[in-house]
């Protein structure tokens, strides 16, 4: 397996030493292996060299090694997208974009200070990845774990996106985040959907494939972000359960839009008045 790795151009680059002099269970030492996995995720392979050496370890410090295992905080595996809109782009008929840049800009600074908002504009931002990374086949909770605990970077927990206004009053997001996927090994190349994904995007590589998601939780981000500060996050929440409700009754194509919209005006969501409306639709009483 080494020989293979090295061969690919990846493997073992570098050795970290972190030093806890004060735990529970007295001091502690914990060697990190810098691991070049290129396209793959890389579990396996990290895990598998981190018991390998596992006896040398022990041998050159004299002590036990307890735990060989990889860490999902990827923080040397990150992938960034950015984005920059005017004013004009998100000026709608009901509201100016300065003030919604503005606004945007502000709910960014509550999300960067308070833990408890954090915590909901960054599942946002998993809203728009974690559906990605479960179609192309890669570990979720992985990219998950090491979102939240790269948020935590600082020493306290906050927002994964930045959002500020440039000198020139343009909106401009970013979003950093560990991204531990890849394209070979496990269920990304053996099941025929998460192929299937990976050719609609065109992706040739983790990298490309880790920048793709960056950017789908940046555009979600700055959705809810946008929702947030105009209209209100509930609206296109009550617009997708009613969407949800005149499925389940049975709507399709036009009718089902017009049932929505139905329902959202009158603020009455429910399976009953769903069905109601179908009926009217459809001409019948049954």
């Amino acid at each position: 397996m080494r020989r293979s790795a090295q061969s690919a151009g990846r493997g073992c680059r570098d050795v970290e030493v972190h030093v806890f002099p004060h735990t529970a269970s007295g001091p502690m030492v914990v060697a990190h292996l810098i691991v070049d996995v290129r396209d793959a995720m890389g579990a396996n392979a990290v895990n598998t060299m981190a018991e390998a050496v596992a006896p040398l370890v022990e041998s050159l410090s004299g002590g036990r090694v307890c735990l060989r295992i990889l860490s999902n905080l990827a923080d040397l595996r990150l992938a960034r997208a950015q984005v920059r809109l005017s004013a004009d782009q998100l000026t709608t008929s009901s509201f100016d974009g300065e003030a919604v840049i503005e606004g945007i800009v502000e709910a960014y600074r509550l999300a960067a200070v308070d833990p408890y908002r954090a915590a909901t504009h960054n599942k946002g931002i998993m809203n728009g990845i974690d559906p990605l990374i479960v179609a192309t086949g890669n570990d979720w909770r992985a990219v998950e774990a090491g979102a939240h605990a790269f948020a935590s970077r600082h020493g306290h927990y906050g927002s994964l996106s930045t959002w500020e206004k440039n000198a020139q009053g343009d909106l401009v997001g970013t979003l950093e985040i560990p991204m531990p996927v890849g394209l070979v090994g496990g269920a990304t190349r053996t099941h025929p959907l998460a192929q299937l994904s990976l050719k609609l995007m065109g992706v040739e590589t983790a990298s490309e494939l880790g920048e793709i998601a960056a950017a789908v939780g940046l555009a979600q981000n700055l959705g809810a972000l946008r929702a947030l500060s105009t209209e209100g996050i509930q609206k296109g929440h009550m617009a997708l359960h009613a969407r949800n409700i005149a499925l389940t009754a049975g709507a399709t194509g036009g009718e089902l839009d017009r049932i929505v919209r139905r329902m959202v005006e009158e603020g009455r969501v429910s399976a009953d008045r769903a069905s109601e409306l179908l009926r009217q639709q459809r001409g019948t009483t049954s």
